[in-house]
């Protein structure tokens, strides 16, 4: 049988399989706010944590796959779900990606992949009955974080439980010539921890999507409008609900594929990303890529959600927490300037 026979007929299989279930693709529920899915937390483990990781473009699946993988590998990690949200992604692409995130999954962590009913960004919060954890890593799909400060953070996260525990954060504040909220970062606080990564607890999922009535529902709708600032309402649910603001932890290595201040031809060429200006295209399909504009919108989305609440409840933080302390001096070694600890 010819290599192009062979392709056509594997695809031909996983479209069977995919259409019989067979393959961990799964709709979302229709019926995620039912009280069932709001699962007694004194049953849910405690020393794992299930990663979310949020897809939708099929230029970003050799990132997915890769990041997906090393979740999957680490032994903090129960599960991993990947939450597409592209409803017009082609059944044979799904097929495949399903596939190949099974061929990923760890002797300890299964990846599955969840096909999403809609392209709503409130989906990436909504309770699932899958996730047997008490707290949950949300993270994008262009977003690298090296194990051990996965480990780090998910540390801190067991010691502060009901905050919301961050790698990127940025601020609301006052512009005072204009009189509003605008979104921002700070040099020196922050109030706002972004879904790139974030460790909450399981039982916001369920906050965030099925309480706070009438007001919570315009909030969720928002998003929907702007098709942004998903995790902006995560902050105001969670600050409104405890009254303190996020913790930011320090991370070894995080590399942001989305961030717009990438440029072509960096030295990051794994994944093979870089080839054929792939690279270009994972940092364009990110919302971020456009940044005048896309802080504009964050900011109008922080006036919508004062507006509906008639209130402020973000807090500030201040600081960040690091996994060591580590040589602060700087010496010259071999004509270069470095920390005095390093060989």
């Amino acid at each position: 049988m010819k290599v192009a026979e062979q392709r056509n007929c594997i695809s031909l299989l996983l479209l069977a399989w995919l259409s019989l279930g067979v393959l961990p693709v799964r709709a979302v529920p229709l019926a995620s706010c039912d009280p069932a899915y709001q699962r007694d937390s004194r049953t849910l483990r405690s020393d794992q944590v299930t990663v979310l990781i949020n897809g939708y473009s099929t230029s970003r699946i050799p990132l997915l796959l890769s990041i997906s993988a090393a979740y999957a590998a680490s032994p903090i990690v129960s599960s991993v779900l990947v939450l597409w949200g592209n409803p017009s992604t082609p059944a044979q692409t799904l097929a495949e990606l399903a596939h190949n995130l099974t061929l990923s999954s760890s002797a300890t962590a299964s990846i599955s992949l969840i096909r999403q009913s809609s392209s709503s960004l409130n989906a990436r919060f909504l309770p699932r009955p899958s996730i047997e954890t008490g707290a949950v890593l949300i993270s994008d799909d262009d977003v690298e974080i090296d194990p051990k400060s996965v480990k780090f953070a998910f540390r801190i996260w067991r010691s502060n439980p009901d905050r919301l525990i961050g790698a990127f954060a940025r601020s609301h504040e006052i512009d005072l010539s204009r009189k509003e909220w605008i979104y921002t970062v700070h040099p020196d606080k922050y109030s706002i921890v972004l879904t790139k990564f974030m460790v909450l607890k399981s039982d916001y999922l369920f906050k965030y999507s099925c309480e706070g009535g009438a007001e919570r529902r315009r909030m969720r709708n928002i998003v929907d409008e702007m098709r942004n600032c998903e995790d902006i309402l995560m902050n105001f649910v969670v600050a409104e609900e405890i009254n303190a603001g996020p913790i930011l932890v320090g991370t070894e290595r995080a590399r942001d594929w989305g961030d717009a201040r990438n440029e072509d031809g960096d030295e990051d060429g794994a994944l093979g990303l870089r080839d054929g200006g792939k690279g270009s295209k994972v940092r364009e399909v990110g919302l971020s890529s456009r940044r005048g504009e896309h802080r504009r919108r964050r900011g109008e989305c922080i006036r919508k959600y004062h507006r509906v609440m008639g209130k402020m409840p973000l807090r500030y933080s201040y600081g960040k927490v690091v996994n060591s302390v580590g040589e602060q001096g700087m010496c010259n070694k071999g004509g270069k300037l470095v920390f005095c600890d390093q060989y």
